[in-house]
């Protein structure tokens, strides 16, 4: 029987979502614990992989089970094998036709910027941070023209392993919550480190070093080393992938992190 799990961890301590030789990342965690319940070793597919660092609000993963357990098992039971900063949310039964990362239609991510001058404590590990002001109408401006099908090779990692750099942004969006800015991208499909060099485009926009036009020139000249540097991974969140409702999963709802930043 095939699984599909949506999991919350939070990416601080871990070395990034895929499984590496020295471990101490989320899947191998996850695939310890879900070897514990089955007895055996379990291999897992994700929608969306993350780097060091970055957390996920609704990460969804899907398994094949070589035993049968009830669904509590795969979330309580996994649970209690599980680390700190990494916990099963759901569990759910889908056909063989389901693919976690080949199945969605879509990709959230959210970053969160704390924008004051001195450093975050209370936040250390969860949240960006930007000591200097920041013009919220010259970032919105910026985020405006990313929206559609661009060539974002200007925004894409070189070790990125992507097909090609053409995506179709369908959401970017910044909003500000007293000292936190809020950062929204939805989109088919993400380039590697491409959120993270997004927004420190933005941020460069929106200190005033550059005018929100520099969007369209960076975009036209799909150039890496003429954006600004990609930003630190702490306040990056993987917001989910999004399904067709055939699937019928339970839809993400990360509203806590609406709910913190009241």
């Amino acid at each position: 029987m095939r699984v599909a799990l949506g999991l919350e961890y939070c990416g601080t301590g871990f070395r990034g979502w895929q499984s590496q030789a020295q471990g101490k990342t989320v899947q191998d965690a996850l695939e310890l614990a879900l070897q514990a319940i089955a007895g055996c070793k379990v291999g897992v597919v994700c929608a969306g992989r993350t780097d060091a660092g970055v957390h996920a609000s609704q990460q969804v993963v899907h398994f094949d089970a070589p035993v049968e357990r009830p669904l509590t098992a795969w979330v309580r039971g996994v649970n209690s094998h599980l680390p700190d900063g990494v916990a099963v949310r759901w569990a759910q039964p889908v056909s063989d036709e389901f693919h976690a990362r080949f199945s969605a239609r879509g990709r959230r991510y959210r970053y969160l910027l704390l924008n004051r001058p001195q450093r975050p404590g209370l936040w250390q590990g969860r949240v960006g941070w930007f000591h200097g002001a920041l013009d919220l109408a010259l970032m919105q401006d910026a985020a405006g023209r990313l929206l559609g099908e661009h060539d974002f090779s200007a925004f894409r990692a070189a070790e990125c392993q992507a097909k090609t750099p053409i995506k179709t942004l369908s959401r970017a969006e910044v909003r500000q919550c007293g000292s936190m800015f809020v950062f929204d991208f939805e989109a088919t499909a993400f380039l590697h480190h491409m959120v993270r060099n997004l927004v420190g485009t933005l941020v460069y926009i929106g200190k005033g070093t550059q005018s929100p036009g520099w969007v369209d020139e960076l975009l036209q000249a799909r150039d890496r080393k003429l954006a600004a540097p990609t930003f630190s991974p702490d306040g990056l969140y993987f917001r989910g992938p999004l399904y067709e409702p055939q699937w019928a999963l339970p839809d993400p709802d990360d509203d806590f992190l609406d709910g913190m930043l009241k």
